[in-house]
């Protein structure tokens, strides 16, 4: 059928790649389910910690991007995504002096030796992470909680935008070059991860202003995971199992 792309043993598709390009495109693929997967590791330990419970739910993503505006940034933190790296006492105090307005008095004497010896070392180190060892930082920090910074928000969405993109641009050209799969409906799996980013970032951007909109960030993230999973999956046997498993039918 000229609908479907019938198998050339001219190195056009993935069964008969040269095995340095099985190679290289395997080793790849490899690497960048594997960052996926610990992609959504890493998820589920900051965004999936913000409303104190495991697993990733829409609160998760409300107080994400628009806050969890019945406390401070600081308490949600430390009743969330920051709960075990301090003891009940040390967030309680913490919690106390945010509610109490983020005395600066009480910050030298009791909340800054706490915030020195168990949050300092990392958010001092990472250029991402707001400097919390610094009072007026952390009297923002104790106002209340409205979410992600709309300074922060940009920076990461340039950053998933073009770098996503790029692994998405790979796995599709990979993919592009199987076979025994009518053309269009090739080009709408190639084209999904794209489409569905662009739903991601947009439901930040949504969601910081309306938390209806949280659903839609849950959406975009499913979506753009499972078409790259299936174009993974889908080269990887046809470059390895496929004329094998054609053999063996032969035999």
């Amino acid at each position: 059928m000229d609908s479907i792309e019938n198998n050339q043993a001219d190195g056009q598709y993935l069964a008969n790649l040269p095995l340095a390009l099985k190679a290289l495109f395997t080793g790849y693929i490899l690497v960048i389910g594997l960052g996926l997967l610990v992609a959504g590791g890493q998820i589920m330990l900051t965004h999936g910690q913000a409303d104190g419970e495991p697993g990733l739910s829409l609160d998760d993503i409300v107080y994400s991007y628009y806050g969890n505006r019945t406390g401070s940034t600081l308490e949600n933190k430390l009743n969330g995504s920051m709960k075990a790296n301090a003891t009940i006492e040390e967030r309680t105090a913490m919690i106390k002096w945010a509610r109490n307005g983020a005395n600066e008095t009480e910050w030298q004497t009791t909340i800054q030796p706490i915030v020195n010896q168990k949050c300092a070392i990392c958010h001092s180190a990472m250029p991402t992470l707001s400097n919390i060892a610094d009072y007026q930082v952390m009297q923002k920090i104790a106002e209340v909680d409205e979410g992600v910074e709309i300074s922060s928000l940009t920076r990461v969405s340039h950053i998933h935008l073009f770098g996503i993109a790029f692994i998405f641009f790979f796995i599709g050209y990979i993919f592009s070059k199987a076979q025994g799969i009518h053309p269009y409906w090739k080009a709408g799996l190639i084209f999904m991860p794209f489409a569905f980013l662009i739903v991601d970032i947009a439901a930040w951007w949504f969601t910081k202003f309306e938390p209806s909109f949280a659903l839609l960030v849950m959406v975009g993230g499913f979506g753009y995971s499972l078409a790259s999973t299936a174009m993974i999956f889908i080269s990887l046997y046809q470059m390895w199992l496929m004329n094998w498993v054609k053999s063996r039918k032969q035999a």
